[in-house]
């Protein structure tokens, strides 16, 4: 039986959710665009944007639980996102303590595990200490895995697949006729997940931003004007309806 969105009642929406099979997206990604604009529309400075996306994530999540989503996974910090000013990125990088300290007990409470893509190595001690405590808190739960990509840009990752596989070839761990496109995902941040199959982004904005490149080739897209911190179980419930009634062909007819 097709999950049931319990804020879209319409007879219309009824009658196309029996007609759906079974079909909640495994993965779920999200790029959280829009805190900056958020913000500015209200007059408020930029990290006020920042501070309120935290509060949508934690809700999010919530959501995700409930939908029986698998794995969640959140653009949270990109290697682009060095460029902003550095008072931004100061208080963008001190958000996860922050969401872990308020929020961690609730994600162990709904058996979250947390994990973590990108260079984590880069990023201030603080914000690797808080993250590597979450991990370790949540290690031996079984829920919904909560992806942070953090530090993460997917063109880096490639290419450090690439270097990775080259190093295994010459001590000769690896040999280049076995490696396919299976082989290659191993060397990814993602080696242990399967690809997304929705990426939602909001704001409007309609591109990746090198987020999953490789992960994200038969991926449904979904596209919101609502600014992040605006984002809510609604929307995202809209999401998921629409995915539902999507056929996927991966290429075939």
């Amino acid at each position: 039986m097709a999950m049931k969105i319990p804020f879209l009642k319409s007879k219309q929406i009824e009658e196309q959710e029996q007609e759906s099979p079974e079909n909640i997206p495994n993965h779920v990604a999200i790029i959280m665009d829009g805190n900056g604009r958020w913000a500015e529309k209200r007059g408020l400075p930029r990290i006020a944007g920042h501070q309120a996306g935290v509060k949508t994530v934690n809700k999010i999540v919530k959501f995700a639980v409930e939908a029986n989503i698998q794995i969640l996974t959140l653009y949270a910090f990109s290697t682009e996102n060095w460029n902003r000013p550095k008072s931004e990125i100061d208080f963008i990088l001190k958000l996860p303590k922050e969401f872990l300290h308020i929020y961690l007990p609730g994600l162990i409470d709904n058996n979250v595990r947390i994990n973590v893509i990108g260079d984590i190595s880069s990023l201030p001690k603080h914000t690797q200490d808080a993250v590597q405590y979450a991990i370790e808190k949540t290690k031996k739960n079984d829920g919904l895995l909560l992806n942070f990509a953090l530090n993460y840009g997917s063109r880096s990752e490639i290419m450090r697949a690439i270097k990775q596989i080259m190093t295994d070839i010459d001590g000769s761990k690896l040999s280049i006729d076995s490696i396919d496109e299976k082989v290659f995902s191993e060397y990814l941040y993602t080696q242990n997940l399967t690809d997304p199959d929705l990426l939602i982004r909001t704001s409007g904005e309609q591109r990746l931003s090198n987020f999953l490149l490789w992960q994200l080739a038969y991926t449904e897209f979904w596209f919101t004007d609502v600014l992040w911190p605006d984002f809510n179980e609604e929307v995202f419930g809209q999401a998921l309806d629409e995915y539902q009634h999507r056929k996927r062909r991966y290429g075939g007819i």
